[in-house]
């Protein structure tokens, strides 16, 4: 595993950064305390520039593909206008049960849409144009999810996703090395999306990496 920022410097870094909120603090530790699958989780440091992303667009509709613990969604929500909701895709009962009861006790939760199923099955019925779509699930469907969105995109909308640089596993992919399948499906999103002439792109270095994509055109 790659460090992409020496730990002494992000905790410099969060030290300077607005704190959460109490009950999102509380759902990063339950997480951190109590799952082995606990990598899965955003984490403060994310969870902040998710919300300040959101709150900078003032999106009326938000999509995510991957709730998990929806720890991200509540980060996400705190930028929705009045009317905005977050529509939040994900396939596990479990993880989604402990999103909905921490949810429940949230000034959000009304703005929140949870949708039990597969996501590449849900896309295509969602009948709203977003203004921002975080993506952060199955590896291999990265690019899919990408393209089902894209056209219900608004101009100018983003989409995020994260765990782009893998670990830095993603490096030995881009010198054409064998690698399994979750580092070539992310090394292949960045390729495509770099390539496509109808966005602008950056590849932000926080956390594990996060391709932070703009609709410019159709």
């Amino acid at each position: 595993m790659i460090e992409t920022v020496a730990p002494e410097i992000q905790e410099y870094a969060q030290k300077f950064t607005t704190p959460e909120s109490g009950i999102l603090q509380e759902l990063l530790e339950k997480t951190y305390g109590e799952r082995t699958d606990k990598s899965m989780l955003s984490g403060f440091y994310q969870g902040r520039l998710l919300s300040m992303f959101s709150r900078m667009i003032g999106p009326r509709r938000i999509l995510e593909v991957g709730t998990y613990v929806g720890y991200s969604a509540l980060c996400l929500a705190e930028g929705l206008t009045d009317d905005g909701k977050i529509i939040t895709l994900d396939v596990d009962e479990e993880t989604n049960a402990i999103a909905r009861q921490f949810w429940s006790r949230s000034l959000l939760q009304d703005k929140i849409d949870a949708r039990l199923g597969n996501a590449l099955e849900i896309i295509p019925t969602l009948d709203e144009t977003f203004d921002l779509v975080f993506i952060d699930a199955d590896k291999p469907n990265y690019f899919n999810y990408y393209q089902q969105v894209f056209p219900k995109l608004r101009i100018g909308g983003m989409v995020i996703a994260d765990n782009v640089l893998w670990s830095g596993r993603v490096l030995e992919a881009a010198k054409g090395a064998e690698t399994d399948d979750n580092t070539q499906a992310l090394y292949e999103f960045s390729r495509k999306v770099h390539a496509d002439e109808r966005v602008s792109n950056i590849l932000l270095a926080v956390r594990d990496g996060l391709m932070v994509v703009r609709k410019e055109r159709e």
